[in-house]
């Protein structure tokens, strides 16, 4: 009996001991789930639905060094390299690349392709891994700031060959030392006429023989536009480590980039890479990005929802990056390396990613918001011009319009001050007075400004009409975008007007104000839509859906006249009155998301390849649409903001590598999705006030950079209740669905009834 007992004793020890264990599994499990980097997916949109996919990034968050296999997007399976660095995630504009090869050493291995398979892939925000399946080589990637870490792990018994190229002609290797190398890129997008040096220091692992080629004429490589596929004319050095079959199987590539000099990429590389290990950098990389992403969690909604929701988040960081190298930075607007305490951030466009990310990083780091509000400033010292498209070498080229006035609006009013903002306003006037308006173009104003300034509107031509200004001329492909440009600038009139009030400039806010209609003259009763008009003042009647030139540029510019019907965001009472009052926007709105195009998807796309994600004839497939959802909210049915910005969310942004509908440009897009998601969205930046819409989760919290939190308390919401009943902020209760800024950051919390029935009775917010 006693032996029986003492079998039954081990018996329950041993359940015991598997209960507990099942438990700290389920445990662990668990907390991993909770974890919210876990739930990022860089292949999320890899596949573009026509023009530009997204990229699976490796970075630090608003870091220089961003790298990703070379290739068309997900479905194409051959890699052509690795970079280590990219200046552009977009249209990928790449420096420095480097691939493995095995057997003996020759010019065809800088040449071939290399295959792998997806499901020996891993992506996340701090490291990459592939295997290359033709060679069986293991390739991974980790990232610090200013340096990277390329691992490649060979089969046994053959012999391994590093091969570093360049993407730009006349690039340059040099070997030092043995396993040290140098190297410089002459980096030239002569689309955008911008040019830059970046230097390299690296160092091969072991002891490995090495040497250099010179270049030589490469039709076997490709440049990847994210449009197509271009063999391109390269030359410069090329560099080769190669390792005995008798070597480790695993060896090294370490390096740094900089942008100031050589010594200074060997300063970076000894400041972040000395001593640590592959391990070490890619925990500290993790560890950054469990930070930053954690700064929001969510609860309730679908597993799904939460891998859109935080990969999302991620891609909110992969612009602005910061370029400071130990206090030092080169800036592309003077050609001049300078010395700064402050951080030095660049790569933006001020006409995408004013309507979100900015507006997003003034809640989760207004510090840093401050930080590149003020590198705008240094700019525009430096060069004479505020930027709207600050890239790496200089102001790029690109849309309309001059945004970074309603950014520093935005900012002022919402506390961020920790910016030189008279210097600001010095630029953004100087631009309004002095800068051409047309888009693709930089440079001084000419006769088409003049005549805006004096008429209010910017001038026309006629379908087939002869171009006749000179400036206009001189960049094929873009015309006048004049309706485009029109509406444009009232916005940012508007926004120059309210900073000068704030600073006490009362005549310049005179002189501005009335500018902020400027929409008006534009409108037109017969189609109840802004249309074109000549310089005599006649309408040009045209087909508000479909004309327009090629991506209506022009009169509007990658949209057609019923996107650009709503952008008032300055002046959405003004709007609502020139339709007829809340009633008919609606009415409006309604058949915005209910009409079709009138044309086959594939005639509609030829001509608006821009215009995608479509569901009736809105498109959210492009920046300009992005607030048109949140109208409703000044309608009598504040309901269909919450129904149709469940309805997007559900249907272009899933959790596959099609789950974006459009050019993300780096965290533009996902800005809405972060906002969306949440419930709430900055409808007019300027403004310090967010439309409520309805959540996927039934609760959000964010952690301030104040020490407060803000909550959100979504009850009951799921897929059916999706409609808000009532609300309450600190427990009193809403009369509209918003609330402000300030609201926010001392650390509020907003509870939303939700339910399936659809409510009306909201007051309006203007």
């Amino acid at each position: 009996m006693k032996k029986r007992l003492n079998s039954l004793d081990r018996v329950a020890v041993c359940l015991v001991l598997l209960a507990a264990f099942s438990w700290q599994t389920a445990r662990s499990q668990s907390a991993g789930q909770q974890n919210p980097v876990n739930y990022i997916d860089p292949t999320i949109g890899n596949v573009a639905p026509l023009l530009n996919p997204n990229r699976p990034v490796v970075h630090l968050p608003n870091q220089m060094v961003r790298v990703f296999p070379k290739r068309q997007d997900h479905l194409d399976m051959q890699i052509t390299d690795f970079p280590m660095l990219a200046t552009n995630i977009i249209t990928p504009q790449l420096v420095f690349g480097i691939k493995p090869s095995g057997g003996a050493l020759s010019d065809t291995g800088w040449y071939r392709r290399l295959t792998y398979d997806h499901d020996f892939e891993i992506t996340k925000p701090w490291n990459y891994a592939v295997s290359l399946t033709d060679d069986h080589i293991r390739t991974e990637f980790t990232a610090g700031e200013k340096t990277g870490i390329y691992r490649f792990t060979f089969p046994k018994g053959v012999q391994k060959n590093l091969l570093l190229s360049h993407y730009y002609a006349g690039g340059e290797y040099e070997l030092r030392d043995g396993n040290v190398i140098v190297g410089k890129e002459q980096v030239n997008d002569a689309i955008h006429a911008q040019k830059g040096v970046a230097y390299l220091y690296g160092v091969f692992s072991g002891t490995p023989k090495t040497g250099t080629r010179d270049g030589e004429k490469d039709w076997g490589r490709y440049s990847v536009t994210g449009r197509m596929q271009q063999p391109v004319y390269m030359e410069g050095k090329r560099a080769w480590a190669s390792y005995s079959a008798d070597d480790p199987a695993a060896v090294e590539f370490r390096y740094a980039v900089s942008f100031v000099s050589y010594d200074q990429a060997k300063r970076n590389f000894e400041k972040e890479l000395t001593g640590i290990s592959f391990e070490q950098l890619q925990h500290k990389g993790q560890t950054a990005w469990e930070k930053k992403i954690g700064q929001i969690k969510v609860e309730g909604g679908t597993e799904a929802q939460k891998r859109t929701f935080y990969t999302a988040l991620y891609r909110c960081y992969a612009r602005m990056v910061n370029i400071s190298e130990e206090g030092s930075y080169f800036s592309g607007y003077d050609k001049q390396v300078h010395q700064d305490a402050r951080p030095f951030y660049t790569d933006d466009y001020t006409w995408g990613n004013y309507l979100a990310l900015h507006p997003l990083r003034l809640i989760l780091d207004p510090k840093g918001e401050a930080d590149m509000l003020q590198s705008y400033v240094r700019m525009y010292e430096q060069e004479g011009w505020m930027p709207e498209y600050p890239r790496h070498f200089g102001d790029r080229p690109g849309m309309f319009g001059f945004h970074s006035s309603v950014m520093f609006l935005d900012a002022y009013r919402k506390g961020v001050r920790n910016f030189d903002v008279n210097k600001a306003f010095e630029g953004v006037l100087k631009n309004e007075e002095q800068a051409t308006m047309l888009p693709s173009r930089n440079g001084p104003k000419g006769a088409l400004e003049d005549f805006y300034h004096a008429s209010g509107y910017y001038p026309a031509l006629h379908p087939g009409e002869t171009e006749t200004d000179s400036f206009a001329l001189l960049k094929r492909g873009q015309k006048r975008s004049a309706v485009a440009i029109t509406l444009g600038d009232s916005y940012d009139s508007w926004a120059l007007s309210e900073l000068a009030g704030e600073l006490g400039k009362a005549d310049i806010r005179q002189r501005y104000a009335p500018r902020a209609k400027n929409y008006q003259n534009l409108w037109w009763d017969k189609y109840s839509m802004f249309m074109p008009k000549d310089a005599k003042g006649q309408w040009i009647d045209i087909d508000p859906v479909f004309g327009g030139g090629h991506a209506g540029s022009d009169y509007y510019n990658e949209n057609n006249g019923w996107s650009y019907l709503w952008n008032v965001q300055q002046d959405i009472k003004g709007l609502s009155d020139l339709m007829g009052g809340p009633g008919k926007m609606e009415l409006m709105l309604d058949r915005l998301f209910n009409e079709g195009t009138g044309h086959s998807k594939p005639e509609f796309w030829e001509k608006f390849p821009d215009q995608t994600g479509l569901i009736g004839k809105f498109g959210m497939g492009n920046q300009v649409t992005f607030f048109i959802p949140y109208l409703f909210n000044y309608t009598n049915a504040p309901w269909k903001t919450q129904k149709y910005t469940r309805l997007l969310l559900d249907t272009w942004f899933q959790d596959n590598v099609f789950g974006v509908p459009g050019d993300e440009d780096g965290g533009a897009m996902s800005s809405f999705v972060v906002f969306s998601a949440m419930g709430f969205y900055p409808v007019t930046p300027g403004i310090p006030r967010y439309a409520i819409s309805s959540p996927l989760f039934t609760k959000v919290t964010i952690d301030l950079d104040n020490g407060k939190k803000f909550t959100l308390i979504a009850r009951k919401s799921s897929r059916k209740n999706k409609y808000v009943q009532s609300a309450t902020m600190n427990g009193k209760p809403l009369r509209s669905l918003s609330f402000t800024h300030d609201e926010l950051m001392n650390g509020g919390t907003l509870v939303l009834e939700m339910g399936e029935k659809t409510n009306a009775r909201w007051e309006i917010q203007y």
